[in-house]
């Protein structure tokens, strides 16, 4: 997604339904309504390593030291080319700042549905808390409350949807935005390291406004929890993806080959994942991979994800110094028609990106 993307006009079915309520009425027994029930979760191939599959650890000291950048830069390639995911140790993220932002989001979603509907998200809008990409009244719907904001550049927040309870919600993300946009920015540079373009050269097609947003995510327990979906199989229409863990309940997986690998994050690391951005400007070395979130049958599970985006004025191409070596793969294209294109695309796995591969 471009960033700026809340401005362009989207056709939404309102759902003002919430999950949690959902959850508690159907309770330990209960049936659930048919409209979460998701056939595919039987039919789906089988998942590999229930317990947790490993990713490529990126150690953000390792980068900027000098002594092993060149190594850990390689290593970080690697997981760009292979899974398109990795989980980022020793960030720089202030541990202090971690826990705060983690405890608002947790009281957030503990308030009653009324004062969390203060801030729900508009007919046909995107900020703010309830569902996305409800398109008809038939459609299944995946088993989770969200809160959608806009985060960067500050002068683009629409502050109505930011929650004013717990009173310190809305400077613990507006200070945890800015360190993830620092960190997303020395990755950028890294990576354009590794693919032996201009170190500033990835981080160019986010200028000047360098996007983000952030979803945050509340997944009730299902106590049939192999029938539903938290997050349904997709990519992410943005550069880069990174997601925080706001309890330790586990439920990211990935699409390889095929299967599904279930992902067990590491404490206090954020797992970071190629946009389709991403994959289009390296001309498709980085992959953007197809992932989902499933739903534990006890336990909540939160998640804060922050999408780094190219603005809705900039471009979407493969990146000109990387077609020295060969022939673009993908279409250029608006941030604008992207971004439509994404929406249009209904959260479809990879529907999207691969319209925009050429030869095709």
């Amino acid at each position: 997604m471009a960033g700026g993307f809340d401005k362009l006009k989207v056709e939404f079915i309102d759902q003002d339904e919430s999950v949690q309520v959902v959850a508690d009425t159907i309770g330990s027994s209960g049936e659930i309504p048919e409209r979460y029930v998701r056939p595919e979760m039987e039919a789906d191939p089988v998942i590999i390593d229930t317990d947790g599959y490993n990713l490529l650890v990126i150690d953000m000291s390792r980068l900027i030291n000098p002594e092993f950048s060149e190594e850990e830069i390689a290593k970080l390639g690697s997981a760009c080319e292979d899974w398109g995911f990795f989980q980022l140790v020793n960030h720089g993220v202030d541990g202090e700042l971690l826990q705060q932002i983690k405890d608002d989001i947790t009281e957030f979603f503990r308030l009653p549905l009324q004062e969390k509907m203060s801030v729900a998200i508009p007919p046909n809008g995107l900020q703010g808390f309830g569902h996305h990409f409800v398109f008809s009244k038939e459609q299944k719907l995946d088993w989770v409350d969200l809160l959608f904001l806009t985060t960067r550049p500050v002068e683009d927040r629409s502050t109505d949807f930011w929650p004013t309870k717990p009173p310190t919600f809305r400077d613990s993300l507006d200070k945890y935005s800015l360190e993830i946009a620092n960190v997303s920015a020395k990755l950028f540079k890294f990576m354009a390291i590794n693919l032996g373009v201009d170190e500033e050269a990835l981080l160019a097609a986010f200028k000047p406004e360098q996007p983000q947003s952030v979803r945050i995510n509340h997944y009730p327990p299902c106590s049939q929890a192999d029938k539903v979906l938290g997050l349904s199989p997709h990519t992410d229409g943005v550069g880069m993806t990174l997601l925080l863990q706001v309890n330790d309940v586990q439920g990211l997986q990935i699409r390889k080959d095929g299967r599904w690998f279930a992902v067990k994050n590491l404490p206090g690391a954020l797992v970071v994942n190629v946009g389709d951005v991403l994959e289009i400007l390296t001309n498709g070395k980085y992959k953007s991979i197809e992932h989902r979130a499933v739903i534990n049958p006890d336990k909540e599970r939160i998640t804060l994800a922050a999408f780094q985006s190219v603005p809705l004025s900039g471009t979407v191409g493969p990146l000109q110094e990387l077609l020295m070596k060969g022939e673009a793969c993908y279409k250029t294209v608006d941030g604008a028609e992207f971004t439509k294109g994404y929406f249009a695309a209904k959260l479809e796995g990879r529907r999207y990106l691969e319209s925009l591969k050429l030869g095709v």
